[in-house]
């Protein structure tokens, strides 16, 4: 949490473009991630005496009080990116050495962080490494024990139990993070059910190499890389399970090309049926066929709202639509694509040709079936698909967009949800309209709202899947300007507005009762939005796949609907 919160911040401030940014030291112990910071025009210094002007980033690992105050004097902006973490040992610190106490801190001689640490005491710090170090300690009446966050559980556990035999007295403060417990346990947890285990991260990080250490003591043959370029794969290839886990300072798409790569080292003879349907299934993902399956099935059911029946031209066109529009703002925002899902990026440049002929080839169909329905529809379709393409291509001249902050429309903060929401309502409500008789304007407003809410919902959930990327690339979504936390809570709110509106207007005879049917998709919404936030699923083919499964389970509903031998 704290490295992706220093990652965050500083990426968000590059992207203001407001002046000079440094960071006090290197972010984080990755290379690659360096160089991209660097590519951004990041700088890291190690002193910032001289600089006239800036932002300097304290990264994660925090400063001493008296290096922070050297720095505000040099008149540069300060952006604490200190991990809440370490900023409670500071505190601890800080407040029990006010006390008298006698500080000792469990941690790694010269890392950054404990040098912070240490310049919060303000009585003599003992330093100590493992159990060794404990006898060395001089007398002390009261004292208290605190650890580097990073550090293994176990060696600090066993240097705790030395120093309370020798000073029953101390006090003890287990100030080793969640995550870094959580992982080394799962580490842990590996033996006996891996033939190895793959451990990512910078050759340089602390954390990454005694999380391997870890699984070395577990007795697990251990891969330490930094890429996937890195792995050994003969010695993976003749495994039938590999455990991967990284370090606090691995981003999500290092993890992902690594684990990408290890899947396709299948040997002969091992490709299951499962596999086999996971294959199917990526493949039905990655070349949008299963979003564009969605609105299908979504579009298709909507009707049944103002008991209507579907007529198959408006669902086809749907899918035509969403099909092609994702297949090119795919390509036109590929570079995001790079770090937010490295597989669909690498699937987009192998199939490219076949995809780029099956989207042209989706809109032409789209709007071949739509000039059948009138000249109206094929009007609004074309400036439907106009709007479209135009969403991704910079509108500003190249000369001039240095200028400009916002050069497209999805530069716009939040646009890309709503945008893909507002079509989405277009082609599958608004459409049809043009063709109905009698429009029932109560049962139209209810079935927009749905609409608009469920497509909104999930384009927004994928945009807090897709973070990292966007930051990096400068896209500005909900996720990014109000955070993970308040966006979940914003979707769960639409949810159940949603849900009371499907619910109630039933009951006043605005829509028909399919709509107490279509609760059932918005309920198994609201259990992906759970999964995700509970941990029970992380981003990827799964989970992306069951949040388009809602829209599916809607058509399959209104297909059973249909198929009664009775209708209310």
């Amino acid at each position: 949490m704290g490295v992706r919160r220093a990652m965050e911040m500083v990426l968000a401030e590059a992207n203001k473009k407001e002046g000079p940014l440094f960071t006090l030291g290197p972010l984080i112990h990755n290379r690659q991630v360096l160089d991209l910071l660097a590519s951004k025009g990041v700088v890291p210094l190690d002193d910032p005496n001289g600089i006239k002007g800036g932002r300097i980033v304290i990264r994660a690992h925090g400063i001493p009080p008296q290096k922070r105050k050297a720095i505000k004097e040099t008149g540069l902006e300060i952006i604490d990116a200190t991990c809440p973490k370490v900023a409670r040992v500071q505190a601890i610190i800080r407040y029990h050495t006010n006390k008298d106490y006698a500080a000792v801190i469990v941690g790694d001689k010269d890392h950054a962080e404990v040098i912070g640490l240490m310049g919060y005491s303000k009585t003599p710090v003992h330093l100590i490494q493992n159990v060794k170090d404990v006898s060395a300690l001089p007398s002390m009446d009261q004292l208290f024990v605190v650890a580097q966050t990073t550090q293994n559980e176990e060696k600090f556990q066993d240097v705790v139990n030395a120093l309370k035999e020798r000073f029953p007295q101390i006090l003890i403060f287990d100030t080793i993070c969640d995550a870094t417990h959580q992982r080394q346990q799962e580490v842990r947890s590996f033996a006996g059910q891996v033939g190895g285990v793959v451990v990512v991260g910078g050759y340089d990080s602390g954390n990454t190499q005694r999380l391997a250490q870890v699984s070395q003591d577990a007795g697990l043959p251990t891969f330490h890389v930094e890429t996937e370029k890195d792995l050994d794969k003969a010695a993976l290839s003749r495994m039938e399970v590999v455990g991967v886990a990284a370090g606090a300072s691995t981003p999500n798409w290092m993890i992902n090309n690594v684990v990408k790569e290890i899947q396709g080292l299948r040997g002969e003879g091992r490709i299951s049926l499962g596999y086999r349907l996971l294959q199917a299934l990526r493949f039905l993902t990655l070349s949008n066929l299963l979003v564009a399956s969605g609105a299908f099935s979504f579009a298709y059911a909507i009707p049944l709202l103002s008991g209507r029946d579907p007529h198959l031209t408006f669902p086809l066109v749907t899918f035509l639509y969403i099909y092609a529009m994702h297949v090119f703002n795919r390509f036109v925002d590929k570079g995001a694509s790079a770090y937010n899902d490295p597989d669909r990026a690498t699937f987009l440049q192998t199939h490219r040709p076949l995809l780029i002929i099956s989207g042209l080839g989706a809109i032409a169909i789209a709007l071949t079936l739509s000039i059948t329905s009138g000249i109206p529809i094929f009007l609004v379709l074309i400036g439907l698909s106009i709007l479209g393409i135009i969403y991704s291509i910079p509108l500003v001249p190249k000369r001039f967009r240095h200028r400009h902050r916002y050069i497209r429309i999805k530069d716009i903060p939040g646009s890309r949800s709503l945008s893909e929401a507002l079509a989405w309502v277009a082609v599958i409500t608004l459409l049809p309209l043009l063709k109905t008789d009698r429009i029932l304007w109560q049962a139209v407003a209810i079935a927009i709202f749905a609409v608009f809410s469920m497509s909104y919902i999930r384009a927004t959930l994928f945009s807090i899947f897709q973070v990292q990327g966007d930051l990096i690339v400068g896209t500005e979504t909900l996720p990014i300007t109000l955070g993970e936390r308040k966006t979940l809570l914003i979707l769960k709110a639409i949810l159940m507005a949603t849900g009371i509106i499907l619910v109630g207007s039933p009951l006043l005879g605005l829509v028909g009762p399919f709509s107490y049917i279509l609760f059932l998709p918005l309920l198994t919404l609201w259990l992906c939005l759970t999964a995700y936030e509970k941990r029970w699923l992380y981003p990827g083919i799964a989970l992306e796949s069951l949040v388009e499964a809602n829209f599916m389970l809607a058509g399959l509903l209104a297909l059973i609907w249909q198929a009664l031998p009775w209708q209310p």
